[in-house]
């Protein structure tokens, strides 16, 4: 079956990129009908982000043109959210199907299809060790291999239980110049070993890796397990903190470079919770931009405080 998958992708980054998009959106509300776990996942994570808000500001969240909806009652308050799990659905399936263009596509194609803003941002830190704070928005992939065109990159990975697809993510994320995919049991060692000696660390830090090296501070106003690696490596190394958004824009992607962080990381012991916070700030932020491209489909808030029920 794997197999029979990875040459059906094969053949579909042949098609033109709007195709390939219409057909990602398809797959993807396919997902959404028959996953009923990572649906349930991605309408419990919206609800906890998001309970302060009014059926009619909820509205105009999931609305795709940002307008709002004549009624507020509780029925077009589920609509609502069950729209946006749905576009978010779309903007997954889409991201998974393109991977294919990833993994098979020309060097001249990805550089058609995804742009890079912000580029004077990475060259005016070169001297330092760097880190690409990148959250986890579907287009990080996208992200990955077009900076892989222009500079060689380090970062970490999860293996894969289907060794076979693991092979062909491995080796479709490493296929340009010569940048380091470590797995993460390896460690950050050879991260920072790597940075040292000029590459940027692609940095993934948004997600829940369980109670190891994590602290609770808010995520939209719930408290997240959240590891302080950023923090902890910016302060090891002296790198420059500067994050990297890649979004779908229409039929292509595009990859924001923004500035380094000033004044981070603190100095202090205690600065690690103000830093951690921050960061989450940021996602915050950046995930109301294009909240249907933030990835709800992780078990964002599955470890819990102490005494705290489970939610999924």
């Amino acid at each position: 079956m794997t197999r029979l998958s990875l040459a059906f992708m094969w053949l579909l980054h042949w098609l033109p990129l709007p195709v390939l998009a219409a057909l990602g959106r398809l797959f993807g509300r396919l997902l959404y009908v028959f996953g009923r776990e990572r649906r349930h996942v991605a309408l419990t994570n919206l609800g906890l982000c998001f309970p302060q808000m009014t059926a009619a500001g909820k509205c105009r969240l999931a609305a795709s043109n940002q307008s709002g909806c004549a009624t507020c009652d509780p029925s077009a308050h589920a609509d609502a959210l069950s729209a946006l799990v749905i576009r978010h659905f779309e903007a997954f399936g889409r991201s998974f199907l393109e991977r294919g263009l990833l993994w098979w596509a020309s060097a001249a194609r990805i550089r058609h299809i995804v742009r890079i803003e912000g580029r004077e941002h990475l060259e005016a830190v070169r001297e330092r060790p760097v880190i690409l704070f990148v959250p986890h928005f579907v287009g990080l992939d996208m992200g990955w291999t077009r900076l892989m065109l222009e500079l060689d990159m380090v970062s970490i990975y999860a293996n894969q239980k289907n060794l076979l697809f693991n092979s062909a993510l491995y080796k479709g994320r490493t296929r340009f110049g010569k940048s380091v995919l470590l797995s993460r049991q390896e460690g950050t060692r050879p991260a920072i070993r790597a940075m040292k000696a000029g590459m940027p660390f692609y940095y993934l830090p948004d997600m829940d890796y369980g109670e190891r090296d994590t602290i609770f501070v808010p995520f939209f106003g719930v408290p997240a397990a959240t590891i302080t690696g950023l923090s902890r490596l910016a302060r090891m190394t002296g790198a420059a903190v500067l994050p990297v958004i890649t979004r779908m824009d229409g039929d292509g992607y595009v990859v924001s470079i923004g500035e380094a962080w000033q004044n981070y990381p603190g100095k202090g012991e205690n600065d690690i919770e103000t830093d951690t916070r921050r960061m989450n700030a940021f996602i915050e932020k950046e995930a109301l931009k294009t909240p249907e491209q933030y990835f709800w489909l992780h078990k964002r808030f599955k470890t819990r405080p102490p005494g705290e029920k489970r939610v999924y």
